[in-house]
């Protein structure tokens, strides 16, 4: 028999990180389970990066208790993991006499949520505010909370703070063949068998597929597509706060913001799709993307594109998230986490936490002080190495040899390209790798040992 654990989670990206992260500071026994060759291989990858009050999710639902409290969390821990933050606001805009019409319910429903400081803009502070915005905006809603944050730089070290803790992170562990013996879960993965008390299930995008391993799954996971188009880091001098559309029945928009490395994007779109591996971009919609950026900052025209990429969310036919205890299996089912998965991932760890102290046991947390793994800073606003001198490697990105061979080692080390470049930003520029491609490549192989 494996070694045994209390806690075996499937899915390493930024929720299933969080949970571990949260059970094993509780002093719970944990490994993770991600099927790719490195954490965040999967949904979590792709995202817009933006730090969410809930001001606009579901009243009274899952979804806005987890993201609230994880909100709270990030900003109270943030800076003993060295966590950056992009103090933005956000801002929905009303482009025509409908949407505008719709501004003051917006508003409402924020304060309804304990969104307190949500408040209406005239044009003329609108004007103030964002005064390359297109002429034709009529008036927003401001959300001072909303900011802009570091998609990967927190799941990492989510990760090294549950690793400190004595959690265990298998990568290329593909679970392939479940069952239950003497209330003990069996794992076959493609890393060797694993055995544990209690399952949890953070699959994401193949939340579904994992679900069967316990009961017949009651839910379908619906992939849902978006594309984004970033352009390059003067457009970002054009914008202050993220720009919201007043959303539809079907979506929240797509959204123009700075990010965390210095560019402004536009995105996601909401596309229906059976894709599940990797997400694809087609020039039609990047166009459409392009042209309404354009469109709401006229200025944006003759700005180049620095990259452009894709995103799949796990939505289910389900509005809400599908978190629950199933005590009867050992299994807890933490499905349908979408857009607002990574603000609220710390909210559900807290969930999940609380799940586990009712149907599994007593959490025998440790007396110890927790111990803080703070991670590289990535964020333009903030000091970076290369100011410091160092070789530079990518030019576009001014990322170091120092920051790419330290990405290849430590507790989790990168083991495949993108994780190294999600680590460390080398290769994400304006060339996309063409000039630093091949250095880069070498030392990936040379601090792997050809594994990768």
């Amino acid at each position: 028999m494996s070694e045994r654990y209390d806690i075996a989670i499937i899915g390493g990206g930024v929720v299933g990180l969080a949970v571990l992260r949260r059970l094993a500071m509780a002093g719970l026994k944990c490994v993770l389970l991600e099927r790719g060759p490195d954490i965040l291989s999967g949904a979590s990858k792709g995202n817009s990066a933006l730090l969410h009050t809930g001001f606009d999710a579901p009243s009274k639902s899952l979804e806005l208790q987890c993201v609230k409290a994880g909100y709270d969390e990030y900003l109270a821990i943030r800076q003993k993991l060295n966590l950056p933050l992009l103090e933005t606001s956000a801002l929905i805009v009303g482009w025509s006499d409908e949407e505008f019409s719709k501004l003051p319910a917006i508003a409402e429903k924020a304060h309804r949520n304990g969104v307190a400081d949500v408040r209406l803009l005239s044009q003329t502070e609108l004007r103030v505010r964002e005064p390359q915005l297109w002429k034709q905006a009529l008036g927003a809603v401001l959300v001072p909370g909303e900011h802009v944050m570091d998609p990967w730089s927190a799941p990492l070290a989510y990760a090294h703070q549950a690793l400190v803790h004595g959690a265990i992170i298998m990568r290329r562990a593909e679970v392939k063949v479940a069952s239950r013996a003497k209330d003990l879960w069996q794992l076959e993965t493609m890393a060797g068998p694993v055995t544990a008390r209690v399952v949890i299930n953070a699959a994401g995008l193949f939340g579904d597929r994992v679900e069967a391993l316990a009961r017949p799954a009651p839910f379908t996971i619906k992939p849902r597509k978006g594309q984004f188009v970033v352009f390059d880091k003067q457009a970002s001098k054009l914008v202050r706060a993220i720009i919201l559309p007043v959303p539809t029945a079907r979506t929240k928009g797509v959204v123009l913001f700075r990010t965390i490395f210095g560019n402004l994007a536009i995105g996601p779109t909401a596309e229906e799709t059976d894709e599940r591996e990797t997400a694809t971009c087609d020039t039609e919609t990047l166009t459409r993307l392009k042209a309404r950026a354009i469109e709401m900052v006229p200025a944006l025209d003759g700005i180049g594109i620095n990259a452009i990429y894709a995103g799949l969310r796990p939505a289910t036919e389900h509005q809400d998230y599908v978190i629950e205890a199933l005590p009867e299996k050992n299994w807890i089912t933490v499905a349908g986490i979408r857009s607002t998965g990574l603000t609220g991932s710390l909210g559900i760890a807290q969930h999940v936490e609380k799940l586990y102290a009712k149907h599994f046991g007593k959490l025998p947390r440790k007396k110890a002080a927790a111990k803080w793994t703070p991670v590289p800073n990535l964020a333009e606003h903030l000091i970076r190495p290369y100011q410091s001198g160092g070789d530079i490697i990518c030019h576009c990105e001014w990322v170091t040899r120092g920051e790419i061979e330290n990405a290849l080692h430590g507790p989790l080390p990168a083991q495949d390209l993108s994780g190294l470049k999600r680590r460390t930003r080398a290769m994400m520029g304006r060339c996309q790798g063409f000039s630093c491609g091949a250095e880069v490549r070498s030392l990936l192989e040379k601090g792997t040992h050809g594994k990768t």
